[in-house]
């Protein structure tokens, strides 16, 4: 181990992320074009270089001296006493020189409006600050759900990527504000590798296309299986139809919305009982809300088991409340009373604080029965 490692272990200096998808190559394939001048430059310089030695008898040093001030046209003038042969060698030097530099501006100009090279250095740049990111959010195109969905996921301060082929992408980005965006297919294993997808919480596809959100599901199920990965990702995606629901929820996906289906209930529901639409519109929907909700689940080895709820002593505890229960068998019990039994694998509907809920999460975990409800 050298000095400088182990002087960034004391001091705990990190390595910085590098993305999962390298983009030199491609770069190195668009500086192609400039290989040609760069090998007429060198000739250039050991013809000159051998051309001033045997002409004009100069050192080796001086040889390379005046061949550079030379082939470069800086005006110098000569360092030595040059032969009328050697002048005539000069010019040719000046020629070739201004020849291959007006090569080379071509080939720049050209490259500068192909425009090829800095989209690959910006798209490189925008992988390197992806790389950094951890439990983030991969939303999968374009379009009106995208745009109010990374507004409320920035408001919740939750990291996302967009992905989208089209080509105005970068301007959209900077216009609705997506931090990180790549231009590319979504469906590709080369995309979800620049979107650093083995580091991401999960994955949401909102495509007007069934078949778009399809491909993406299947895609990324294949990409946790080649890649090994730890644990699956959660994807949300959507579908108009209901019978589009039960498709994708079989590919793979974790939770399919239908926006039809769910304008339908918050209409239905504002007409209905207006009063609580707008309790809800205040207190679960908003990021900064003091009340969230959330099924806690019950696993087989929690001390909760066979007990009733009014033993648990879960409001005392964390000052939450169970709303509901959900049996094994998918029956909902709706506001429990303090008799009713928690049984293995139910969830609980429970209302309060993010902290309560966090807390009660933590005691269902236990195997014994916890030393907070000692104090109760």
């Amino acid at each position: 181990m050298n000095l400088i490692t182990k002087i960034r272990n004391f001091l705990h200096w990190e390595s910085p992320p590098k993305p999962e998808y390298e983009l030199l190559p491609e770069i190195y394939e668009h500086l192609k074009a400039f290989r040609l001048p760069l090998i007429l430059m060198v000739m250039i310089m050991l013809v000159g270089t051998m051309g001033y030695i045997l002409i004009d008898n100069m050192s080796l040093l001086d040889a390379i001296y005046q061949t550079g001030i030379t082939f470069t046209t800086v005006g110098f003038g000569e360092i030595a006493p040059i032969s009328d042969a050697g002048r005539l060698f000069t010019i040719t030097l000046i020629i070739a020189g201004f020849a291959i530099f007006s090569l080379a501006i071509g080939v720049l100009v050209s490259e500068i409006n192909r425009g090829h090279l800095a989209k690959a250095i910006k798209e490189r740049s925008m992988l390197y600050r992806i790389a950094r990111l951890k439990k983030h959010f991969v939303v999968c195109y374009h379009n009106d759900y995208t745009i109010e969905l990374t507004k409320q996921l920035r408001e919740n301060h939750i990291p996302f990527v967009v992905i989208d082929p089209r080509e105005d992408l970068e301007a959209l980005a900077k216009k609705h504000k997506y931090p990180y965006f790549i231009q590319d297919e979504p469906h590709t294993e080369e995309t979800m590798l620049k979107a650093h997808l083995s580091s991401a919480k999960g994955l949401i596809t909102i495509s007007s296309s069934l078949a778009d959100n399809i491909a993406l599901i299947a895609s990324v199920r294949l990409f946790e299986k080649e890649h090994f990965l730890p644990r699956p990702y959660y994807i949300i995606s959507s579908a108009e139809a209901h019978s589009d629901v039960d498709k994708l929820k079989k590919l793979g996906a974790d939770t399919v919305v239908s926006p039809t289906k769910l304008t339908a209930q918050r209409v239905s529901a504002m007409a209905s009982r207006p009063d609580m639409e707008n309790l809800l519109e205040e207190f679960l929907y908003q990021s900064n809300t003091p009340l969230d909700m959330e099924e806690v689940f019950v696993p087989k080895y929690s001390w909760m088991v066979l007990k009733k709820l009014k033993e648990t002593h879960i409001r005392q505890i964390a000052n939450v409340s169970v709303v509901g229960v959900t049996k094994k068998d998918g029956k909902f019990q709706a506001m429990p009373k303090g008799d009713v039994l928690v049984t293995s694998e139910s969830k609980l509907l429970v209302i309060g604080t993010l902290k309560g809920i966090n807390i009660i999460k933590g005691i269902v975990q236990k195997r014994q029965k916890p030393e907070e409800l000692k104090y109760v």
